[in-house]
């Protein structure tokens, strides 16, 4: 394993050699001590390395994350995961305000609570958070999904397109053109799959509700796109 010391060593010396690793890179292991809070840390990675950062950490934490897989034993900033592309994220406390924000691909596991605008514009992200999350959440959110196993602020979906939300606990209200929808045979199974990717065992998919767009705010109709 490749430790470093943000306390002995520059953040810039650190995503400098992060940014090193390929494909086929034999320091496949990272620690990362003394992060003090600091931002963007583990930026940009483009390589299936995995990386453990023993602490807190700042804004824009693991952003534009590519391939790598990336866990942060602490809480962390706005804009954790802000556009990954894939890989994965696990912040083991709270995350701030638009976490996974116009994230691309991959999957953002937060084990706490979640700030306001969790999700925004996500295009393809997909986002568990075990705890609750603040308003304006999934706010322009255009595909991929975001399961909540607490609580929803205001305004959920807010200008929603083609994402998926999935909220266990009570919704504060829906944003506009923000519904509740059904749930087919194969939303509980992608909800099955997304739960058992961020190691939850003991609930059910039965136990949530659907949202998306009711498809009244598009410029043109979705039904007719083929059309177009």
């Amino acid at each position: 394993m490749r430790t470093i010391d943000l306390a002995q060593s520059s953040l810039r010396e650190l995503n400098a050699e992060l940014h090193r690793q390929t494909d086929g890179a034999n320091e496949a292991q990272w620690e990362i001590l003394n992060p003090r809070g600091g931002h963007a840390i583990a930026v940009g990675i483009d390589a299936p390395i995995h990386v453990d950062v023993r602490g807190s950490v700042g804004y824009y934490c693991a952003g534009m994350n590519k391939k790598a897989s990336v866990v942060v034993h602490g809480s962390a900033g706005p804009g954790v995961a802000e556009n990954m592309m894939s890989g994965k994220v696990v912040v083991k406390g709270d995350a701030s305000q638009y976490a996974g924000a116009t994230g691309r691909g991959g999957l953002l596991v937060i084990d706490g609570n979640a700030s306001s605008r969790c999700g925004i514009s996500m295009k393809g992200i997909d986002i568990v958070v075990k705890g609750n999350i603040g308003h304006m959440s999934a706010f322009m959110a255009q595909s991929g999904h975001l399961v909540v196993l607490g609580d929803a602020g205001d305004a959920l979906g807010d200008s929603i397109y083609e994402a998926k939300l999935f909220v266990r606990g009570k919704v504060k209200s829906l944003g506009a053109d923000c519904i509740e929808k059904e749930m087919r045979s194969e939303h509980h199974d992608a909800l099955k799959k997304l739960l058992t990717e961020a190691g939850i065992t003991n609930v059910k998919s039965n136990e949530f509700r659907r949202y998306g767009s009711a498809r009244k705010l598009y410029n043109f109709n979705i039904d007719n796109a083929d059309a177009y």
